[in-house]
């Protein structure tokens, strides 16, 4: 991704540090962090220093290998797995995290009791991890790339771009290649709240590749659904089930609702780090619930009426009969047929 004409990526392996972009002060202060420690990094996750499911995978994989190289040589399988463990619970419904921790984890134990190899073997199966997730991004783009007529005016919802991935986005990676087709688009940002992930972080992501964009309130969708201003809707996801359902952003059920009122296609993109094989339907996903202090609050600033509670449900699940397909780094599939056609 460009950021002040520069390529970043938003989580990188450094001289023995895993390295982030700390959008938490995204788009008012670019700052760039280093980690040593993998329970600096499951603060950061928790904290959503880094966010974006297939980018707290990689975070997830980076942060494992930082605890490779911490682990005591005595207990050394045993302390891998307590960071394994204390690193899942960061973020539960992302499915990306969990594949990410597993796969260096299953990479690293292998070589025991050969622990200066299994070390290496860590950082290594990090970065490839991190590498397939860079390349299958860049195919989402691609195969995402003929939805994009020129004149597209697309909806998105949350941050599904470079920043939520390693490089390119899910969501927003049709977008970027429609872009250097020198097509023209527009694309309607919703701010996405309570943490305004699309007002923040999209629309900065959009106006650093120069693509032509407005934020708008969430409830605002349904008024330009029905001015016929909207030709596509693309979201990301955090989780996509064996029967087509998905786990996104809260807000995202009511966008494919109202897409599929109005006869517009919905469209989900993601990796294949983000289907989980093991999950049958969207009603068996863990849904994360966090803090009311992020809807009544932001920052220092009192948003809501102090007496009363607030309930904050960070996604929601959308059903595979509102998802018009699924855009994957092997091509566009059914909702209820893509699990199936991946693993084939």
């Amino acid at each position: 991704m460009k950021i002040n004409g520069i390529d970043y990526r938003s989580v990188w392996w450094e001289e023995g540090r895993l390295m982030m972009i700390d959008q938490n002060q995204l788009p008012f202060h670019f700052a760039t962090l280093g980690f040593t420690d993998y329970r600096q990094v499951a603060k950061a996750i928790v904290e959503m220093t880094v966010r974006g499911a297939p980018a707290i995978g990689a975070t997830g994989a980076f942060a494992m290998a930082l605890a490779a190289q911490s682990a005591p040589d005595e207990g050394f399988r045993h302390y891998l797995r307590s960071a394994f463990e204390e690193l899942k619970a960061t973020r539960p419904t992302a499915i990306d995290l969990i594949n990410g921790l597993e796969e260096v984890y299953e990479s690293t134990i292998k070589f025991i009791p050969n622990l200066a190899h299994a070390r290496k073997v860590a950082i290594l199966s990090a970065r490839e991890f991190a590498e397939r997730s860079v390349m299958e991004c860049r195919q989402i783009g691609q195969m995402g790339l003929p939805l994009i007529k020129d004149g597209s005016r697309i909806l998105t919802h949350c941050n599904a771009g470079a920043l939520a991935t390693v490089d390119w986005g899910t969501a927003l990676a049709p977008l970027r290649a429609a872009r250097q087709k020198q097509r023209e688009i527009f694309v309607y940002v919703d701010e996405t709240r309570p943490r305004l992930q699309g007002a923040r972080l999209t629309a900065w992501e959009l106006e650093q590749e120069g693509i032509p964009h407005a934020i708008i309130a969430d409830s605002a969708a349904g008024y330009y659904f029905y001015k016929k201003e909207i030709d596509l809707v693309i979201t990301g996801a955090d989780r996509i089930c064996l029967n087509g359902d998905i786990a996104n952003k809260i807000g995202t059920y009511e966008k494919a609702v109202l897409a599929h009122a109005h006869g517009i296609p919905f469209y989900v993109a993601a990796p294949l780090s983000t289907f989980d094989f093991g999950c049958s339907k969207g009603e068996d996903i863990p849904i994360e619930i966090r803090s009311q202090s992020e809807v009544k609050q932001i920052g220092d600033c009192q948003l809501a009426n102090p007496g009363s509670e607030a309930l904050n449900p960070a996604f929601d699940i959308t059903p595979a009969r509102y998802i018009t397909g699924i855009i994957t780094p092997k091509g566009i599939f059914p909702a209820a047929d893509a699990a199936r056609l991946i693993q084939e």
